[in-house]
């Protein structure tokens, strides 16, 4: 299966092809709008700025199973984040990304690239993995979703080349993005 054979909901619902990106550089995230991470899309929107004319896309993803912290409708999470961030780029409808109900664009990502651990020099990662531990010693054992803005990043021939946890230092990302584009 090809990532552009996939299709999404966005946030009105309406069917979306990712087969729509085709030739772009992707960076594809769950996201939540309570979150300690949340003031990353004001990084992740300059980010789009920088490089959409190159052919980059953010493909946002909310997602309320890490702690209810994306509580709202679509329409709701999409006017914070504009409001708030002054997000422009496409924020879809809210899905799950673990478990059996999981969108298929998270169950393809997750198969393409698991869990690697935490940045261990970010503030947050030690309060994430006692939270996970406490919760699942086994967790790094296994590739699903640890937290929100879990970011992958696909190449413009729709491969996963990279999978970033929310841990990750942007600049970082960014230079990937950079080296793809």
């Amino acid at each position: 299966m090809s990532l552009y054979e996939l299709t999404v909901k966005d946030r009105k619902g309406s069917e979306v092809s990712l087969g729509d990106y085709k030739g772009q550089v992707l960076l594809i995230m769950n996201s939540a709008t309570m979150c300690g991470f949340t003031p990353q899309y004001e990084s992740l929107e300059k980010l789009y700025e920088t490089y959409k004319e190159q052919g980059f896309a953010i493909l946002d993803f909310p997602c309320d199973q890490f702690g209810h912290q994306a509580p709202g409708s679509n329409d709701e999470i999409a006017e914070f984040c504009e409001s708030k961030y002054g997000v422009s780029f496409p924020i879809f409808s809210k899905i799950e990304v673990n478990g059996e109900n999981a969108d298929p664009l998270y169950k393809f990502l997750v198969n393409e690239k698991g869990f690697t651990g935490f940045n261990p020099e970010h503030e947050l990662s030690a309060r994430l993995d006692a939270k996970l531990s406490k919760e699942d010693p086994d967790y790094k054992d296994k590739p699903s979703i640890k937290w929100n803005f879990t970011k992958f990043l696909i190449d413009r021939q729709g491969n996963v080349i990279k999978r970033f946890e929310p841990t990750e230092d942007l600049a970082k990302i960014e230079n990937k993005i950079k080296e793809l584009l």
